[in-house]
């Protein structure tokens, strides 16, 4: 139970988690911010945001401005007398917004702050081969991530752990780091630290990942295609494209789970099947494939794949 008024802004799956912690916790969430609802799929249906969904059903307060600089709705905002904004997971915010409530707006971010600013943290850690993560709860500025840091948390990465396996993880665990946060919000801010006195050299980004980032150079080695494959699994999901050489068939083949094997490898083109999965040649050693998604069709098991498919005529094909 808090005093503290808390306009919440949000839009997907990862934010609903955080904002159910506080309204369990009986924080008084005045308002809720999202995205404005739109239509999606063939069939164009009205789409409403996960977070939209869920004050729907806990009748909050709801705010779903299409200008978050437009006078009405910064206004109606004013209006809340909020003490505090919570924004996890949404849009960038104009100051006349973020700078609005006496205690300031306090952002989560998918990282230990200050490496991995940007829009793709949970993707980029494990990409990158890092051992712990975690999240960040700060001060938003006017710079993207840039604010003061008031409190993190770490956890450590699993050597075969998926982004969607620690995205999981890390929702969770933000819930609680915020929901404490703000329970000792005037605290937070007193002791709050400035991100350039944790800046390192080695400095890390995390920027969006778009489909043509997510091709996999298999000449890298095994440890380096196993990060990246499981740092894009299951979204939006590594891929290569492989040619049937008995068809002169070329498709795309996305590749969602992977471990590392100890066969060494003997062709660099040629994919080979153990009992235990595909096995794609990188530059040392062989990666095992245990699901995969062949063009045009759905995800599947590797036993599942071979059941309808041979490997002696496929081979990696660049692009």
């Amino acid at each position: 139970m808090s005093d503290l008024r808390v306009v919440f802004m949000g839009t997907p799956e990862f934010a609903v988690t955080i904002l159910d912690k506080l309204v369990q916790e009986k924080m008084d969430v005045v308002g809720v911010v999202t995205a404005p609802d739109k239509p999606a799929g063939r069939g164009r249906k009205i789409n409403q945001s996960a977070v939209k969904q869920y004050a729907v059903e806990h009748e909050l307060n709801i705010l779903q401005p299409t200008n978050l600089k437009d006078a009405a709705f910064v206004d109606e905002l004013q209006s809340l007398n909020a003490d505090v904004f919570v924004v996890v997971a949404f849009r960038m915010l104009p100051e006349v917004v973020w700078a609005m409530p006496p205690k300031g707006t306090i952002n989560l971010h998918a990282s230990l702050l200050p490496n991995y600013r940007g829009a793709a943290p949970i993707n980029w850690a494990i990409i990158n081969g890092e051992s712990e993560s975690g999240v960040t709860t700060f001060c938003i500025e006017k710079e993207i991530d840039t604010g003061k840091i008031i409190e993190q948390s770490k956890v450590s990465i699993g050597s075969d752990e998926t982004v969607g396996e620690l995205y999981g993880r890390l929702m969770h665990l933000g819930a609680d780091v915020m929901h404490h946060t703000l329970m000792n919000l005037d605290e937070g801010m007193a002791n709050a630290k400035t991100q350039d006195d944790l800046m390192q050299p080695n400095f890390k980004p995390a920027p969006k990942i778009f489909k043509q980032d997510c091709e996999i150079d298999f000449s890298q080695s095994v440890q380096t295609v196993h990060n990246f494959c499981r740092g894009l699994s299951p979204y939006p999901a590594a891929w290569c494209k492989l040619t049937d050489t008995s068809k002169e068939e070329t498709k795309t083949f996305k590749i969602f789970g992977t471990k590392i094997s100890d066969k060494t490898v003997s062709d660099t083109d040629s994919i080979l099947s153990d009992s235990e999965g595909l096995l794609f040649p990188c530059s040392d050693f062989y990666i095992r494939v245990t699901e995969i998604q062949p063009e045009g069709k759905r995800r599947m098991q590797f036993k599942e794949f071979l059941a309808g498919n041979s490997v002696e005529n496929l081979i990696i094909s660049w692009v």
